[in-house]
């Protein structure tokens, strides 16, 4: 007999036999109109009964999870007591309940899964996930547009934020650190859209980038050093390219005795220090007023004596404020923007000082990076949807109106083989001039990092099993195979 079967016999009031044959699985009855009929009507009498109990907001989540699952066991034993369910109907029926009373509903199963990097919700029927760098669309489905705008109104409420037809569209965080993106009519026109990208668990080091082989132990070593130096480094790559992740990689290398500023439109970064203040944009209310950007926040942080100021993205007029910070005392700045080259991110440092509107001259606002910016790292999202550390960038002065750079490490491509990316990371041969600012700290770098010739390795502890390691050192032969000028790999890279 069907779940709809027995769900119409109970509301007749007739009792139905049931056979272990004739009743269904968990998975037979997974998004049917039945059980989601079912689930609707007993989630109704729950909020009924949250409604009428106004000692519920006494209880802990734990204690109310524990209470909703007591009622909907109760409500199973009288009010649908002809609706026979087996355990993992019942099991499941009870979970997703305390996810929609509790959680964020159809979510809350991609945001258990480790493997999700991102979740993209184009209205109630279309759930896509990103696993890998790949897109796949999932049978996540929510019931209609209220239930989609429903999930987002519970998310930005609890970060203080709103979303409505006067703000229809809002930037939020779940208490994980994951970053949300919410915008609804009449700005979209197909319904209420989600974009969530999830934080990263185990991305708080550089040993983690390094089992990823998003960069090499040399490049490991020389980034640790100079944030240890106070350098100041830029963080530049596209959309998805990994800067938030080597951001925080990053700050865990400050030492614990210096006090640090965060500024974020919404915070993300978990630092691992103990001597950290975080602050956060706040956007207009509902009169149009009350507004703190970034740019108000680096200017109060100046006054808060920080040894070290750490922006989210650098997007608009605080970025002139924060190159003088740079410029006055407050070395060792970490910051991302949004760029394709070291190159691109001088040019968009140069137009978004211009954002403040104090009308300087292009060299000076070019002196002042070049006098601010030690260091631009390029991270990429590669065509396999790995993200790698493409560039590791000097800025050496001026020459003329022109910034000098020079590049100190470089990831190549070396070509593709079954959907994977092939290349390797390499020192380019120029001895960086940070390595006289690293002596001046008591910090030494072995100088044969920066050798032409030296293979650079991947050695990590989180390599867990023998063929990613065998993977690796597979790609770091590239470069040998390649110097041979009869090998048809070369032959074939050429054509």
């Amino acid at each position: 007999m069907s779940l709809r079967d027995r769900l119409n016999a109970a509301n007749k009031n007739i009792t139905v036999p049931a056979s272990s044959s004739e009743t269904p699985s968990a998975a037979s009855g997974y998004g049917t109109n039945d059980f989601l009929s079912l689930k609707e009507q007993l989630h109704g009498l729950l909020v009924e009964k949250v409604n009428s109990t106004p000692t519920w907001v006494n209880y802990d989540d734990e204690q109310q999870k524990e209470l909703i699952k007591q009622f909907i066991e109760g409500q199973l034993l009288t009010s649908f007591k002809n609706v026979p369910l087996n355990k993992s109907e019942k099991d499941r029926l009870i979970k997703e309940i305390i996810q929609e009373a509790k959680g964020y509903g159809p979510l809350d199963p991609l945001l258990e899964d480790p493997s999700v990097s991102d979740i993209l919700v184009n209205g109630p029927k279309s759930v896509y996930i990103e696993k890998n760098g790949k897109l796949y669309k999932t049978s996540v489905s929510f019931k209609d547009n209220q239930h989609l705008r429903n999930i987002i109104e519970r998310i930005v409420s609890k970060v203080g934020r709103r979303i409505d037809e006067k703000s229809p569209m809002v930037d939020a965080r779940l208490a994980d650190g994951s970053r949300v993106n919410a915008i609804i009519p009449p700005l979209a026109l197909d319904g209420p859209s989600l974009s969530i990208r999830k934080f990263k668990q185990d991305a708080g080091s550089l040993e983690s980038l390094l089992g990823w082989g998003a960069l090499t132990k040399e490049i490991s070593d020389t980034l640790s050093l100079a944030v240890k130096a106070r350098l100041n480094i830029i963080i530049s790559g596209g959309t998805g390219a990994g800067k938030t992740t080597l951001l925080n990689s990053l700050s865990s290398q400050i030492p614990n005795d210096e006090r640090i500023i965060t500024i974020e439109d919404s915070a993300e970064l978990a630092l691992q220090q103990e001597h950290v203040v975080r602050l956060e944009t706040r956007p207009a209310n509902i009169e149009g007023t009350g507004q703190i950007n970034a740019r108000d926040l680096v200017i109060n942080a100046l006054r808060m004596r920080p040894d070290r100021i750490i922006i989210g993205e650098c997007r608009g007029a605080e970025t002139l404020d924060m190159l003088q910070a740079m410029n006055t005392g407050h070395d060792g700045s970490l910051t991302t923007l949004h760029a394709n080259s070291p190159r691109d991110a001088l040019s968009r440092l140069e137009t978004m000082s211009l954002y403040s509107g104090i009308d300087l001259p292009e060299k000076n606002i070019k002196a002042q990076i070049s006098s601010a910016i030690d260091l631009i790292i390029q991270v990429s999202r590669l065509q396999d949807g790995s993200r790698k550390i493409t560039s590791v960038t000097e800025l050496i002065g001026m020459e003329g109106n022109v910034i000098s750079m020079q590049d100190i490490f470089l990831f190549e491509q070396t070509g593709i083989e079954n959907s994977r990316v092939l290349g390797y990371h390499h020192s380019t041969g120029i001895r960086p001039k940070f390595v006289e600012k690293l002596k001046e700290k008591n910090l030494n770098i072995p100088l044969e990092y920066f050798n032409k010739e030296r293979k650079h390795t991947y050695t990590s502890s989180l390599f867990t099993n023998q063929a990613q390691q065998a993977q690796i050192n597979k790609d770091l032969s590239i470069k040998s195979r390649l110097t041979v000028s009869n090998n048809p790999l070369t032959q074939r890279l050429q054509k």
